[in-house]
Parts: structure tokens; sequence; C-alpha cells
């Protein structure tokens, strides 16, 4: 790859000193470098090229795809059998805090067996952290090391927050709008994509019939996604990934302004003298273990709502930002999985809707008992959170890391339901990072301290009757997959760990990203979010960076101006 600028081994400006470094290295300098390739950092990265800024990128991640943050779904072989897709998602799940096994104590000598942490010292394998709670750990918390983050195993979901229970005051809500738009553009949102599903269409309106009784805009309805059906094949369709966010970016458009660089981890953040401002960025070429100082005008640290604090705390910003980390807050996800009634299956060869297909198969297929073609896409169904309903309801069938179906189990007849709950930000949850052990990576080893509040868990109670509604309604329970309640963390929309505010106490940026008291560090990703939400986080934190990007272009020098 080209580096952004022709010299990378040219001196940093006059004035500007380089520390000593334990791995001798080499210095690089960018108008914005911005760490992290997911869809936040790639927000960044695209309207600052738009706008004529120099950008280098870095991930800790290794590339999965030819084009970069491509969703790993679009496989030929994935679409075939979604449920194949399942492991490829195991595998890039870095869990982040494991809870290390205590020995028992004997009852007779107390003092026998017990666990010498010492031995622990330095401990990197897997995430196992002997200073883990298990009682308040986020069991299902992972991190995913790649080019494009979660984005190449992602739902796709992209549903707007709620404008009063799950949005953030601070913006305009005439601007909210605007911002919604332009990050369901720029994700490639669409509404109509499973609009000739047979299943679709019979699962919305067996629900829409359950609920009679929502009303308009949250009534049952299509899932936003962002997908686009294919115009060569229209049996397939293409997920969106990262790859969508950066446009040209993705095929080597612009190698004089746009450098992405996997495999390299930022360490930490060097302030200047006076605190205010980010000098450079200490960063290691995982590959072939050289370090670099990457100076820049500003940096964009968009990691995650876990890794993002981390990279903060082993900068020593953390000092300065006393909210850095609380307010923790992470959706309980309730989950089954139902066979289609048999009622519901047989309404579909009468229809008149699905007539011609329902043959088409039945000439193909004539031994299949089922009316469903083969390859009828899946169901993509949405319940919106509502005044009295503070939760996020999906129905349909996708990939995660767990729900796969056994392979003799005809997927047709099967469908997931997840409905996502709410957990209040409050400062009693929180992550911390260890001054004794490191995780995998070699950063500080995350712990996690996650705490229910008595009024969340009767919502939950409330969310799970309901899922149990909406699952009457369409079939009876899998065997082995009736309503439960997941591990902690496992939606993986973590949030609230670097939240917006105006108030330095209880945010760690104000309404535009940037972090208190440093002029020249954004922040963006999950944990920007300063309110408890239910729904899927990803389009909110595009339209939140966006909003970001605009305001950092305006306070750069103009292209080419030191």
């Amino acid at each position: 790859m080209t580096d952004a600028f022709a010299d990378p081994t040219t001196a940093p400006s006059e004035g500007v000193s380089v520390p000593s470094s334990p791995t001798p290295g080499e210095t690089l300098q960018a108008d914005v470098l911005v760490i992290g390739s997911g869809p936040i950092g790639a927000t960044f990265a695209r309207k600052l090229v738009d706008a004529k800024r120099k950008v280098v990128m870095v991930d800790a991640g290794s590339m999965q795809s030819p084009r970069p943050g491509e969703h790993l779904k679009n496989a030929f072989i994935y679409q075939r059998n979604i449920d194949l897709f399942v492991n490829v998602i195991k595998g890039h799940l870095q869990p982040l805090s494991v809870p290390t096994n205590k020995l028992p104590v004997p009852t007779l000598d107390p003092g026998a067996f017990s666990v010498d942490y010492g031995k622990f010292e330095g401990l990197d394998h897997n995430s196992q952290n002997p200073e883990q709670d298990p009682i308040k750990n986020l069991d299902g918390a992972a991190a995913t090391y790649a080019v494009g983050g979660m984005a190449t195993h992602w739902t796709c979901a992209t549903p707007r927050h709620h404008p009063t229970i799950e949005r953030y005051a601070g913006i305009p809500s005439d601007e909210w709008d605007q911002r919604y738009a332009e990050a369901e553009k720029l994700l490639g949102t669409h509404l109509h994509e499973f609009d000739d599903s047979i299943r679709n269409t019979v699962v919305r309106e067996t629900l829409e019939n359950e609920y009679s009784e929502l009303k308009a805009p949250y009534q049952v309805q299509r899932l936003p996604l962002a997908v686009k059906r294919r115009d060569d094949n229209s049996e397939f369709v293409t997920w969106s990934g990262t790859d969508t966010v950066f446009g040209d970016l993705a095929d080597g458009a612009h190698p004089d302004l746009f450098t992405l660089h996997p495999q390299w981890r930022c360490k930490r953040l060097i302030r200047k003298p006076d605190g205010k401002s980010i000098d450079y960025a200490e960063v290691e070429d995982l590959i072939h273990w050289k370090t670099y100082h990457i100076y820049a005008k500003a940096f964009v640290l968009a990691v995650g709502a876990i890794l993002t604090p981390q990279v903060l705390v082993n900068s020593e910003i953390d000092k300065d930002l006393p909210a850095l980390g609380k307010y923790l807050s992470e959706q309980p996800l309730a989950f089954c999985q139902i066979v289609l009634k048999q009622h519901i299956v047989d309404q579909i060869g009468d229809d008149p809707r699905f007539k011609e297909k329902v043959e088409k198969h039945r000439r193909q297929n004539p031994r299949d008992p089922v009316p469903i073609p083969v390859h009828d896409p899946e169901p993509q169904v949405w319940i919106p959170v509502s005044e009295g309903r503070p939760w996020h309801c999906q129905i349909h069938r996708d990939a995660f890391n767990y729900g796969a179906l056994a392979p003799n189990v005809d997927s047709r007849l099967v469908v997931d339901l997840r409905w996502f709950g709410i957990v209040q930000q409050r400062p009693q949850s929180y992550v911390s990072f260890s001054k004794k052990y490191k995780d995998t990576t070699g950063m500080p080893q995350t712990t996690f301290n996650f705490e229910v509040s008595e009024q969340d868990r009767e919502y939950h109670h409330m969310l799970m009757v309901d899922m149990c509604r909406a699952a009457g309604a369409l079939g009876g329970f899998l065997p082995g997959s009736a309503p439960q309640f997941m591990p902690p963390g496992l939606p993986l929309h973590m949030h609230g760990t670097f939240r917006m505010g105006d108030d330095r106490a209880t945010s760690v940026v104000d309404a535009y990203s940037r972090v208190h008291g440093i002029d020249n560090l954004y922040l963006g990703g999950n944990g920007i979010l300063p309110t408890a939400t239910a729904s899927n986080p990803t389009l909110t934190c595009v339209g939140i960076a966006l909003r970001a990007a605009d305001r950092l272009i305006r306070e750069l020098p103009p292209p080419d101006q030191p």
C-alpha cells in the first residue's frame, strides 16, 4: 500500500520532538489518523477524503476479504446455507474477560488449596482474568480483530432509535432526521429487499394480526436492513459491510489521500506538554514488529465501546476523564426459535399470491411436503421500541454465534425471535483495565462490573412475556431452543463507556464527539451513546460520526496548509 505521504522516514515538523521508543521505529504524517476500520472509522475516512484531507487508517486486525471490510456472509456458500456462517462468527469473536477457574477449598485445611494468583503474572491467554468477578461479568462480550470489525458479520439491521426513549436530546430532532437519512444512504439501508419472500409475508401478516393494537409508526413492519438484492441473480443479496461505507476507497481510489494499514495496533496516544492536544500515536506493525509514531492534525479513535477506553487508559488520558469506562450498558437478549404452525404452512399452498411459485416448486420437487420454495428468502420483520414497550423485536432467520440448526432440520419452517431490552446507564456499571494483567493483544486486561436495577429486571420480565406471545402466534418452540435469556454481552451492543454530553463529570465527549479538554481527539462508536437503547446501534452511531466529521473538517486547516 502507498503511504499517506511520499517519504515515511521524514522527520516531524520543526519544534516537535520524538521521545525514545523501546522499539526502533519511523514517523508518519497525515492530516488525520483514524484508528479502527469499522463502519464508524470508515465514515470519518470517507468524509475526510471527500474533503481532500490525507487520512492514515490503522487496525489491529487482518484483511479478511479482497475489498477491505466486506461482509463475509456475501459468499455463495453462506447464502445457500446461513447456518454455516455461525462458525465464521465464532471464529471472529475474541472474548474480552474470562474469569479464571478457582480451585475448591477443603473444609479441614482451608489454606491447602488456595489459589496463588502470582502464577498469573502477565497472563495473556484467551483473556483469562483473575480479577474478574464472575457475577458481574459480561460473559458474552467479545471483540472482532479484523479490517471491517463487527461489520464483517453483523446482521445489518439499521433501525432508527426512538425519538424520546433512546435518542440523545442534545442533538436537535431535525438534525437527527438529516443525519439518519445520510447514514441510511451511506450504509445502503433498504426496506423492501425481502418483499418477494413467502415466509416474510406470512410471518409479518401473522404478527400484524396478533399485535393489531400497535399503531403506526410502531406497528409490526419490515426490518430496515443494510442490504441490496442483486440485479444479476435475485436469489442472492449483497449485505453491506465497511466496504460499502468506504465507497471507492475500498477499490483503491485516492491512494494519495488514503492509506489503510491492517495489523497495525495503536498502543497509546501521546499528548503535547500542555495536555490539550494529541501530538502523535504510538502504533506497532504486528507483522514486521516495527513501531511507528504517527503525527496528525487530528485523531479519531473508533475501536468499539471497550477497546476505545482501553487505548485511552493505556495512554493515561483517563486521569482527566472521570466518566471514562463508566455508565456501561448492554442490552439483555431473549431468544427462541419456533417451527411454523401447520395451518400457516398449509395456507401458503392455497394463497393465490404465491400460486405461481408454489406450483413451480411442486413440479420441481414433487415429493416435498412443504410448499415453500427451497431458496425462498428468509423473513425479516421488526416491532420497534415504543412507549410502554421499551424493547426492540426482530423476527427473522439469520446466523449468530448461537442458534445454529441441526443438519436434519428444515430451516424453511424455523423462525428466530430476538427481543432486545434496555439497561439504564448508571455509574455503578463500568469497565476497568488491569495494571497487572495483559489480554491476548498485549493491552491492559478488560474487567467488567455490570449491574442491573430492579426496574430494569421488571422490564426484562415483561419483554420475555411479550416474546412468548409472538412465538405462540407463529408456532411451537424448536426442541433445544425454548425461550431463554442469553449470556450478558452476547448482543455485542455495549454502550455508554465514553458517552456524549456537556458535563465533564458524567461524559467523555461533547455533542460533536470531541473529547473534553483535548481539542484534536474525536471518538466514535457505540460507547458514545449517552442513553440506554434497545435497538441496534450502528445507524445511530454512523449518524453521530457524520456530524462529528463535518465539524472536524471545518476545524482542520485547508488542504495542504500546515
